[in-house]
């Protein structure tokens, strides 16, 4: 090949590639990540993941070792690529753009209730959390308080965790919400959590050991105030959930907070 031509030939491989990966990475956060001002810096994974991850649970396994006792992280039990397709900005605001939906206030009781249409949210108040925004006032989310029968066509397409318990009945909570946003500490019954774009950092306490919180501050806030100064001993367990096959368990009671580090479209299975 001629010195000229070569270079051709390289010049246009280098092209395909770069558009391949310019295509991947805006198909790869299904066009949640939108350009504008940047998430507060404060927004980072943890040194390490602190929470247990597992590939080959049985169930025997999963009741015995977590299921009243510990959170784990549970890796390759669900193909969830058709609903993670649905999930894109582009085909959620398709399909639901008009539906109203109902927000919360990222507080510990998220008692405040906003009634809006989806596209509304998503394209005015999808946007990164300020750290002085008080979570009973400032921050409103879209996490829960699902119309199931309005979005049954997306949610049919979901599937959990294989994992139950004895007793308990499952239901979804659907949830997108931006960088910074999250809920402070609370408990409940037990439940799983999938990513679907985006990541989401936790923090977690056993039953008995109550975190030192304030329940109208948003997890930002005592990320940034509260956590510099806890003793390494009173620290919770800590990981980020990526975007794809992981889902977190957490069990009875057990004390945990969100935290969004990206715009992120998410899902949990509550067992009650």
């Amino acid at each position: 090949m001629a010195p000229g031509a070569r270079l051709l030939f390289l010049l246009a491989v280098w092209t395909l590639a770069a558009l391949a990966r310019h295509g991947a990475g805006k198909a790869g956060d299904g066009g949640w990540q939108r350009p504008g001002p940047g998430a507060p810096a404060a927004l980072a994974e943890e040194h390490r993941c602190a929470v247990e991850r597992r590939g080959d649970l049985s169930y025997s396994e999963f009741v015995q070792h977590y299921a009243f006792s510990r959170p784990v992280i549970l890796q390759g039990l669900t193909d969830n690529s058709r609903f993670r397709a649905l999930c894109s900005r582009e085909r959620l605001l398709a399909s639901f753009g008009d539906s109203v939906v109902r927000l919360s206030t990222a507080n510990t009781y998220s008692y405040r209730k906003v009634d809006l249409p989806f596209q509304e949210y998503v394209e005015h108040l999808l946007y990164p959390q300020d750290p002085t925004s008080l979570g009973n006032a400032d921050t409103l989310y879209f996490f829960g308080d699902n119309n199931f029968s309005e979005w049954a066509s997306l949610f049919q397409h979901y599937s959990p965790p294989p994992f139950s318990l004895l007793g308990t009945t499952a239901a979804y909570s659907f949830g997108i919400a931006g960088a910074g946003s999250g809920v402070p500490f609370h408990w409940h019954g037990p439940g799983f959590s999938e990513v679907i774009y985006g990541r989401k950092r936790w923090f977690l306490y056993p039953p008995e050991k109550t975190p030192d919180f304030h329940p109208n501050k948003t997890t930002l806030a005592w990320l940034q105030d509260m956590y510099p100064t806890l003793a390494p001993s009173a620290r919770p367990l800590e990981c980020t959930v990526q975007a794809g096959e992981q889902v977190l368990y957490f069990p009875d009671r057990w004390w945990h907070a969100t935290l969004n580090l990206d715009t992120s479209v998410f899902i949990s299975t509550f067992l009650s």
